[in-house]
């Protein structure tokens, strides 16, 4: 019995890591499509490692989404950004897995992928607007959250749609619950 334990767990860590990487993978991707040309609104992301974070919900839990996003943050603000990028990346990634977490107890029967991606989408810009209003110690960046709301609308969008076909080919192909 404590074979099979041992083997799960290792599992479970090696596809973390996949994970980990895959996510730093699309962060680094993301950081190269010039966006701001085509939605001239500063701090606008696509949010592509929210792919990774959706598909380590549904296949490994919270706990395991919790771990490579974190280690995503801290890695990405070692390697592209600072402390700044790691406050603000952080408690996006924080209230974005949170919110999904708790919207997940209704997939299927209240939301679907799109909704529990958008609603990621929106969490992690209200969480990066309370650290830059902490971080200037002022309100005036309120009202920017309209416009970032207005976005994730569609940045949830396209990750929710990217999800659910990566989440559907895997549920087809039967692949199971790591954790």
């Amino acid at each position: 019995m404590k074979n099979i334990v041992y083997k799960r767990t290792i599992k479970s860590t090696i596809v973390e890591g996949i994970l980990v990487t895959m996510a730093l993978i699309l962060s680094y991707v993301e950081r190269m499509i010039p966006i701001g040309l085509i939605i001239p609104i500063p701090g606008i992301k696509l949010g592509l490692a929210n792919i990774v974070t959706l598909f380590a919900l549904f296949y490994l839990g919270i706990k395991s989404a919790l771990l490579i996003s974190l280690l995503r943050c801290i890695i990405a603000a070692m390697l592209f950004g600072g402390i700044y990028s790691f406050l603000f990346s952080l408690s996006g990634a924080l209230l974005s897995l949170l919110v999904m977490s708790i919207l997940m107890g209704g997939y299927s029967r209240y939301f679907s992928i799109f909704g529990i991606s958008i609603g990621g989408a929106a969490a992690h810009n209200i969480g990066q607007v309370i650290i830059a209003s902490l971080v200037l110690q002022s309100t005036a960046v309120l009202p920017y959250l309209s416009l970032l709301l207005l976005s994730s609308l569609i940045t949830g969008s396209l990750t929710g749609f990217t999800s659910a076909l990566l989440i559907n080919h895997f549920d087809k192909i039967g692949v199971s619950k790591i954790n």
